[in-house]
Parts: structure tokens; C-alpha cells; sequence
């Protein structure tokens, strides 16, 4: 990094997460790099948010009331269009930082780095400090939108630090509710196309937390394949393939969790048939216990 201390945004989007958005404020006011501005963008929230926020006292935080009907993104591109700094930093409000994350990141960002990324500490809400794992994240390949396609995303919202002109290059984050929840990826694959690298920093800088009422059951296919339609005919046939095997194996998790177990082993198949290492291995467990599961009635 240069002697320069140049001015990172931090945005951090939140509804009615009072009791969390003070754990994740407490960690940005003591990052050890103090260049940074915050702007809390607020759908509208019903608890003691604003109470949270003026407890602080630090006019490098800032509060902005949006509201944005369900879509996280509309609130992470008010943030950016609020922003003033060379770099963004994005916080989840139930996520926080180590205090060294920003000097960190910046250290490791060269001339043509236009994004950085770390791994995350998985924390339970009723076990903090007891349960605890971690999203390994890795380094793109050279073919950073193949390796993000085939392989999937692994840059979690939370970790990354990214500059600000890059982010406005690609139209910041895609608002459509049918990418819900897969924004990120989408914008990631775009900023894939642009001149410049991504670099994992391969340490845990942060916490994401897994809310008290446990793993979400939301079928993500759909929004991933939102996420990725656009950059499919940049695959050959056998990417295409284990890109599919990735997104599909989300609508058979899904379906698994929730109970919905019919049709579950003929989509397990297609996993286990044509997905990387990581997608067979989860689907031979799964088609394990489905197995188990059946022999025993």
C-alpha cells in the first residue's frame, strides 16, 4: 500500500437488527485503519436502530432511511451512491470485523487490484465462540468468470473491499428480485470481465453469522441462474454441465431440508454424474442418507 490513506466506504445495509448493528459498529469504529467512512442504510426499521447509531458519536457514521421493498441490493447502491471513498468495504448488519480487516485488506491491494476478499468465521447465534467454522473462500484462477461459473462463488458479501469506480463501471448491484440473494455473485462475475485481479487474502477477517432459527431452506437455484445466464456461452459444453450440476444441487438441498424427498435421487444423479468434487461428494452423502433414511421405514 502507498503512504496515502486514501478513504474507504463502508456500507452497511440493516432492518431490525438493533440487538446486532451494534456489534457490527463497535467493530468498524476499532479497525486499527481510521480513514473510513459508514453510512447505515435503514429499510424503514421498527427497533431502536437509530438509538444504536446515535450512541456511537462519530461523525464518520451516517444514517440513511430507504425504503427498499425487499431487495438488499436497492440498499447497498444507496450506499454507494452516498460514498465519497476510493474503495468500498460492505458489512452486513448481523456480520462484523476483525479490528485489523481494512489495514489488512489494503495492504494487500496492489495498482491493479480491484478487489479484495477474505475468508469468514461461521458463528451460531445461541453459541457464540463455541460453535464455529469457517467459509473458505480460494483464489480465482486465471479464468476468473470460468472459475467463478464452473466453481461457484466464493466471496462472501461481508469480506470484500472493492473500488469504487469499479463498482460503478458494472452498474452496481442488479436489483431484480428474481436475483435475489445472488446480486453479489452476478456482480463479482461482472467485475470478472474488467482489466484488474481479485486477491484472497487467505486469513479470517470477519464473522457471519447463522441466525438462531438455523440454515435457511431457500431454494437458491433460481437466483443463481439468474446469476450466471448471461455468461453461460462463455462454457463449453462439460462446464456447462458442472455449473448446471452446482445450481441444481441447490434446488435438491433445498427440497432435502424442507422434507420434499420425491424426485430428490434422479437430480442426484445428474450431481453426481457431472459436478466437481465438491458437488459429488454433497450429493453422495445426501444420496446416503436418503438410502438410510428409506431402508428404515
Amino acid at each position: 500500500m502507498s503512504f496515502e490513506q486514501p478513504l474507504v466506504s463502508i456500507v452497511i445495509p440493516t432492518y431490525n437488527h438493533a440487538h446486532l448493528l451494534r456489534r457490527a459498529l463497535t467493530s468498524v469504529i476499532r479497525q486499527t485503519y481510521g480513514n473510513w467512512e459508514a453510512t447505515v442504510v435503514d429499510n424503514y426499521s421498527h427497533d431502536s436502530t437509530e438509538e444504536v447509531i446515535s450512541e456511537f458519536r462519530d461523525g464518520r457514521i451516517k444514517l440513511v432511511k430507504f425504503r427498499n421493498h425487499g431487495v438488499i441490493a436497492a440498499s447497498r447502491n444507496v450506499g454507494l451512491r452516498q460514498s465519497n471513498g476510493e474503495w468500498i468495504a460492505f458489512l452486513d448488519s448481523d456480520d462484523w470485523w476483525t479490528h485489523d480487516k481494512l489495514q489488512s485488506c489494503l495492504d494487500a491491494a496492489s495498482a491493479d487490484t480491484n478487489l479484495v476478499y477474505h475468508d469468514m468465521e461461521i458463528v451460531g447465534a445461541k453459541s457464540l465462540g463455541i460453535f464455529k467454522r469457517k467459509i473458505k473462500s480460494r483464489q480465482l484462477g486465471s479464468r476468473a468468470t470460468i472459475d467463478l461459473l464452473v466453481n461457484g462463488n466464493p466471496i462472501a458479501t461481508s469480506s470484500v473491499l472493492v473500488r469504487k469506480r469499479l463498482l460503478e463501471s458494472v452498474g452496481g448491484m442488479n436489483e431484480s428480485p428474481a436475483m435475489t440473494a445472488a446480486e453479489d455473485y452476478h456482480t463479482w462475475l461482472l467485475m470478472s470481465r474488467q482489466p484488474g485481479q481479485f486477491k484472497y487474502l487467505a486469513k479470517g477477517l470477519g464473522y457471519y453469522l447463522v441466525h438462531a432459527q438455523g440454515v435457511s431452506q431457500k431454494d437458491m437455484s433460481g437466483p443463481m441462474r439468474a446469476a450466471v445466464s448471461d455468461f453461460l456461452p462463455l462454457l463449453d459444453k462439460r462446464e456447462r454441465r458442472t455449473a448446471f450440476a452446482r445450481i441444481l444441487y441447490a434446488r435438491v438441498r433445498s427440497r432435502f431440508l424442507g422434507g420434499r424427498h420425491a424426485a430428490v435421487m434422479h437430480h442426484l444423479c445428474y450431481c453426481i454424474r457431472f459436478g466437481d468434487s465438491e458437488i459429488r461428494f454433497k450429493a453422495l452423502a445426501m444420496a446416503l442418507a436418503l438410502t438410510v433414511k428409506k431402508t428404515k421405514k
